[in-house]
This record gives C-alpha cells, structure tokens and sequence, in this order.
C-alpha cells in the first residue's frame, strides 16, 4: 500500500481545489520544489503531481515548477495535467519523471494511451476522474458519457501501468475515499488501482489496510496532509505496521 502526497500546481504555487473548482483553490505553499522535499524528509517513498493550469489547457503550464521539483527530490515522481502528445510524454520522462498520467487523452484519444504504453512500457497510467459514475474530462470542466469501469477495461491490454481513480465528489472534502467505487473498478480489472479524493484522516488509512483493499496500489492523499488531519509519520507508521503483520500472518 503506497500512499501518495500530492502537489496539485495553480499559477506555480501548491494548492487544493474543492471538487476541481479552480475558482475554490487554497494555496498551502508558495514553493512546491520545498514542500516536494518535505515530503520526501517525512518518509514518503513516492509523489503524486498534477499540473492543473495544464489540465485546462491541454499542455504543461508549470513545467518549469516541476523540474524545480525533480531536482530537489529522489524519490519517483507520477504526473499528470495537459499531457496529450507523445513528445509530451517523451519530455516529462527525459526530466525524470517515473509515471505519466494520461486522463482527458484516455477518454479522447485511445490510441495515443496505446501507443504510450506500448513505447514506455511500464511508465504510462490513466487518470479516471468520475462524478456520479461518469467520466469527466479536460480539468473535470465535462462530464463524458462513458462509465469508470467502461474507461478502464478500454486500457485492459494496452500495458498501463496503473489507474488512477478519483471520486470527484468527494475531492477536497474530506468526506473519505469512496471505497465502494474504487474497489468496484479494482475488481473489474487486472490493472493496479490508486484511489484518490477525499482522504481525510487515520480512519481512511485504517480502512485501506483492511484485507478486501489488498488489491488496491495505494492512495493519494492531499488536503488532509497540508491542513495537519492526517499525520504523515502516523499514517505511514500504521502502514508499515498492517504489511508486517500481514507478511508473518
């Protein structure tokens, strides 16, 4: 079970969104390279970002931010926001990026996953955001027709690497995950599933640890880590503790 603090970028700075409303955004850090390197200190073993300027323009926006990041870290890094061309991709990975998240491209552009996954075997993910079981897309602005399950099926054989399922109505919340839905599309697929909105304290940690969520990658978790809810040495202790006890049980 990897649990994923996550650096969402707004105009170069690290912020929060409630349900993807850009509108509703609260800055948490001026410096994301530091905040990157804070999380890294704290024992994380991986980092979750988002380029949200980039989501709504269909192209990287904080670029330059993010190397700042890939420079100040060394743990792997999984990205996503306003990648939709190869050379995107090629770039991002070539600035040490381990995993890219493709999400409006998956829905739009197929093919292009595809082929991702088939030139960077092992690198490529899809980003499944969904309110009310629907798919949304291009920055959460548009509700597709197509269902979550449906989306990650289309991906089945493609070699991607891992899904990336957000609850877009519990996004910013903290309500908790939305245990019932991840682990319905977990079920329905033999690629790895990440959950993520709406973590909110130990109880969530605790519920991800349980035996029916074995199947789960992990999780990411955002607000409740930069508003002092969730404690990160507390929540990655009690992780540490459930694989221990499950490895000699």
């Amino acid at each position: 079970m990897i649990l994923f603090p996550a650096i969402d970028l707004k105009e170069g700075r690290c912020v929060r969104l409630i349900q993807g409303d850009m509108d509703q955004a609260t800055v948490f850090n001026d410096d994301p390279a530091d905040q990157a390197k804070q999380f890294e200190d704290q024992g994380f073993e991986w980092l979750h970002i988002v380029d949200l300027d980039g989501a709504f323009a269909g192209k990287p926006v904080n670029a330059e931010v993010i190397r700042s990041i890939t420079r100040e870290i060394n743990i792997p890094i999984q990205l996503g926001g306003g990648i939709r061309t190869m050379k995107t991709v090629e770039n991002w990975l070539e600035h040490g990026i381990t995993r890219i998240i493709i999400g409006t491209a998956a829905v739009k552009d197929p093919a292009f996953v595809r082929e991702a996954a088939r030139q960077f075997s092992g690198h490529i993910a899809v980003g499944i955001d969904a309110r009310d079981g629907r798919v949304a897309v291009d920055g959460w602005a548009q509700l597709s027709e197509m269902s979550s399950i449906d989306l990650g099926q289309r991906f089945q054989d493609a070699g991607v690497s891992a899904i990336i399922y957000t609850d877009i109505s519990r996004d910013g919340l903290l309500k908790g995950l939305n245990i019932e839905s991840t682990l319905a599309l977990a079920n329905a697929l033999s690629i790895p599933v990440i959950a993520s909105g709406g973590l909110a304290s130990l109880d969530d940690i605790e519920r991800l640890t349980k035996p029916d969520c074995a199947i789960l990658e992990g999780a990411i978790t955002g607000r409740a880590l930069y508003d002092g809810r969730l404690d990160a040495k507390a929540a990655l202790a009690l992780i540490k503790a459930k694989a221990g006890a499950s490895a000699h049980a």
